[in-house]
């Protein structure tokens, strides 16, 4: 009897295998615990909102932007992708905006900022504009008020991928790595960073 003959042949047996040594068969069935309480459903508000304790899987621009302020010195606990680019869009939009400002401020006062006179002579009218003052303050404001939570974002976030927190300190030395960071998927063994909390109204 050839190979094939053989193989044509043995599909009932290699069906029945199983039952005649059931072990190995059942022993996935004895391991996957662990598995299930990682991955046990995140409960969630009314409003489909989970816990502040807890990742927010899909949240869109708005519920990204409060629940970073709302987390704000927060490094236990994870943070989804969508929270973390969210929020960085976000950011990225107040910066351009209040940079732009700046920017723009000194162009215009150096427009006008000095006069020629009839002989080719040169003159200053005047010091530094006062509405560029205040929107390189305004920068400065936003940077010393965003830094604490953002490195609690990227905290959470390298938590979401199952990494212990200081890795996301080599942003810091390499800025690519918080890209990196970012785009890394969701791991179950992450929820060992969560702090779940009795029930009650969000604040």
């Amino acid at each position: 009897m050839t190979n094939g003959e053989q193989h044509d042949r043995n599909p009932e047996q290699q069906q029945q295998q199983p039952y005649g040594q059931p072990y190995p068969q059942h022993q996935p069935y004895g391991q996957p615990y662990p598995q299930y309480q990682q991955q046990a459903p995140i409960p969630t508000d009314a409003s489909g909102a989970p816990p502040l304790w807890a990742p927010w899987y899909g949240a869109g621009f708005l519920d990204a932007f409060v629940r970073f302020w709302k987390k704000y010195a927060r490094f236990d606990g994870r943070a989804s992708r969508s929270e973390f680019w969210w929020w960085y869009l976000a950011n990225a939009i107040v910066v351009t905006v209040l940079f732009s400002a700046y920017i723009a401020s000194i162009l215009v006062w150096a427009a006008g900022a000095t006069t020629t006179d009839e002989y080719g002579t040169t003159t200053s009218t005047g010091g530094f504009p006062v509405v560029a003052l205040l929107f390189a303050g305004l920068l400065g404001l936003w940077g010393l008020a965003t830094f604490v939570p953002s490195l609690a974002l990227g905290w959470r976030r390298v938590h979401d991928a199952g990494l212990a927190g200081p890795f996301w300190l080599v942003s810091f030395a390499a800025g690519v790595a918080g890209i990196v960071f970012g785009c890394l998927e969701s791991s179950p063994a992450g929820a060992q960073y969560d702090r779940p909390e009795a029930p009650g109204p969000q604040v």
